[in-house]
């Protein structure tokens, strides 16, 4: 015989969640609410969702957690001329392009413009 309130049987409690989805019209919304200056975490709670998925949308649709993104910006570079005239060497380096959605694309320095600017716009939907 067991001890008091030891039984052979247990209970259980099954309890079920089911995810959101959310189209990304729906996160879109969402993210400019939130860079409206409103507090994250308040826009989060009235629409359900955990502080730390919106900081992820933000980030994942180009909004830094800081504010404003950082307009694009050239830097002007200036190459010392050849000693000695020279045929131009084969170039087999990379070029190395950080996209706003925080991806990065390399390429070849032969590679089709055309192709490349097609690449680049379906990365930064």
């Amino acid at each position: 015989m067991g001890m008091s309130g030891d039984r052979s049987w247990r209970r259980f409690d099954v309890v079920v969640e089911t995810r959101r989805r959310w189209s990304r019209a729906e996160k879109l919304a969402i993210v400019e609410e939130a860079l409206r200056g409103t507090n994250v975490s308040a826009v989060a709670r009235r629409h359900g969702i955990k502080p730390s998925l919106l900081f992820r949308w933000k980030k994942q649709y180009g909004a830094p957690a800081g504010g404003e993104a950082p307009s694009p910006a050239f830097v002007p570079l200036a190459l010392p001329a050849p000693a000695s005239p020279a045929p131009p060497p084969e170039h087999t380096g990379s070029i190395e392009i950080d996209l706003r959605t925080g991806r990065r694309v390399r390429v070849g320095t032969r590679v089709d413009l055309a192709a490349l600017k097609r690449i680049i716009e379906v990365l930064e939907e």
